[in-house]
């Protein structure tokens, strides 16, 4: 039996249930609630030292990073295979998944949190208790980050340049999509996995006017959104709470997200 350490919005954690839920594994889940620093245990700690979900444990072996993991549960569990036959195409599965730890993870994270997590953050905590809050990130980088984005929201300065690499990774799709059904060519891949939760991220965030102009990402999403794996991996994992935060704040932020995109 598989161990799923993960939470149900991470969009991390959300690939590899996309994964596990395409290879019909069951799984022993370990829900974390990310803003009670579930995660920053020092149990969780000493399986995975980032502090980040998701995290599994299969045959008393832990593996973290979910690109890892997605690629460790497409070896162990062969059948059906979500990494191309071809070796040019699976080059391209690399590539689009290697995107996401290169910043594209991140500028969605940045997102989220300018456009609507920051009043999670901030909903009922005094000043002092805000900065014990955002000190808890581990990474320095990221903890900076994110003291930025709560207290600025879409004026921080990592804003402009998270939403423009968003666009920029809908244009690329748009692009890739007109010449095939999927990311990486004519089968779906993980390259399909892992870029299904920024998608939905953009249009969970009431950003989806960013697909009225990319219809072949518009096709891809439906046909993602078919697919049974979409259902158990996310929609029943989803936070009510957090879907409705999103959709308050995203209407309400809408026009201004525009005028940064240069859309207004």
């Amino acid at each position: 039996m598989i161990e799923l350490y993960h939470n149900g919005m991470s969009t991390c954690s959300q690939k590899v249930r996309i994964t596990l839920a395409e290879k019909g594994r069951e799984f022993k889940s370990h829900h974390f609630n990310l803003r009670a620093r579930d995660q920053h245990n020092p149990d969780y700690i000493a399986l995975n030292p980032n502090g980040v979900v998701p995290t599994i444990v299969h045959e008393g072996k832990v593996i973290y990073e979910s690109a890892v993991i997605d690629e460790y549960l497409d070896t162990v569990f062969p059948n059906p295979s979500l990494r191309p036959q071809a070796p040019y195409e699976r080059a391209k599965m690399r590539i689009w998944v290697k995107q996401l730890d290169e910043g594209l993870h991140a500028a969605s994270a940045t997102i989220s949190a300018c456009i609507a997590f920051r009043y999670q953050f901030m909903e009922g905590k005094t000043s002092k208790q805000l900065k014990k809050t955002l000190d808890g990130y581990v990474d320095p980088n990221k903890r900076a980050r994110m003291t930025e984005n709560v207290l600025r929201g879409v004026d921080s300065a990592f804003f402009k340049p998270a939403i423009q690499r968003i666009v920029k990774m809908l244009d690329d799709m748009e692009a890739t999509l007109s010449d095939g059904l999927w990311l990486a060519g004519n089968s779906y891949s993980l390259a399909d996995v892992a870029f299904t939760p920024y998608v939905n991220r953009v249009v969970h965030l009431q950003q989806d006017w960013l697909l009225d102009n990319r219809p072949q990402i518009r096709d891809w999403f439906e046909r993602i959104c078919a697919r049974p794996s979409f259902k158990t991996a996310l929609v029943d994992w989803f936070i009510a709470d957090f879907i409705s935060l999103m959709r308050e704040k995203g209407l309400e932020n809408r026009e201004g997200v525009k005028s940064i995109v240069g859309e207004n």
